[in-house]
């Protein structure tokens, strides 16, 4: 499901041109042209891309200890139940969830602390931006997690968190270096477009989770019971 990640990456990222293109474009680093220019902002999305991946090891952790559980076909479901929550619940909703759990102290200070990177103008500290800011709420990062929370193993929800992440690079590179090279019209149409993919997807996690046996959509899990060796008795 590693391909997933690339989709909802790619997909999110015209999502992330818009909440998170105005930090991209006023990096602290190489404001002029040249190698500095690039690289310094591509240093900028790789801190992101590893933020994302180090909670890939998170979820896949708290996905392994379920799936030992012999929960695995009701972590595929919850997931896409929850991919389903995310994509109908109204930010209203989610923004009065973020007050009433107390976790607007933690957003301010991090945004402080990506504030402050802001004044020093080096590679190191842009790359930090890069790691804060993979840490700051984002729908289509839990909407991510959701999914990496059901991949086969905790390499596998690595995997996924990464392809999410290098899913957003290209539009993000080309955001940092440019603001102007996505027309509006374009990042309104695929803003529109995020919440039915996104959809089709938790679907897909949920049919995943149903065991009905269709091949690739469904496929039958294999219990381990079914797979025990039997000792037979002389």
């Amino acid at each position: 499901m590693w391909w997933a990640g690339a989709i909802i990456g790619f997909i999110s990222s015209f999502h992330c041109v818009g909440m998170c293109g105005p930090i991209a474009m006023a990096l602290p680093v190489g404001r002029g042209s040249g190698a500095s220019f690039v690289g310094g902002r591509l240093l900028y999305n790789l801190g992101r891309i590893t933020t994302y991946t180090s909670l890939g090891l998170v979820a896949g952790l708290l996905g392994r200890t379920l799936q030992l559980a012999g929960w695995q076909q009701t972590i595929s479901i919850a997931s896409g139940v929850l991919m389903l929550a995310l994509v109908l619940v109204p930010k209203i909703h989610t923004g009065k969830s973020s007050r009433w759990l107390g976790t607007d102290r933690w957003w301010n200070a991090l945004r402080k602390a990506i504030g402050k990177r802001f004044m020093n103008p080096s590679m190191g500290a842009l790359f930090s931006v890069g790691l804060l800011n993979g840490l700051l709420p984002c729908g289509m990062v839990y909407f991510a997690l959701a999914g990496a929370v059901s991949a086969p193993g905790v390499s596998g929800a690595v995997l996924y968190m990464a392809m999410f992440g290098l899913g957003t690079l290209p539009l993000m590179w080309l955001v940092s270096l440019s603001g102007k090279l996505i027309q509006p019209k374009w990042r309104a149409l695929m803003r529109h477009a995020v919440p039915y993919v996104a959809a089709c997807l938790a679907v897909l996690f949920i049919l995943r989770g149903l065991n009905l046996g269709v091949p690739y959509l469904s496929p039958k899990l294999i219990s381990t019971e079914q797979v025990a060796p039997v000792c037979h008795v002389p």
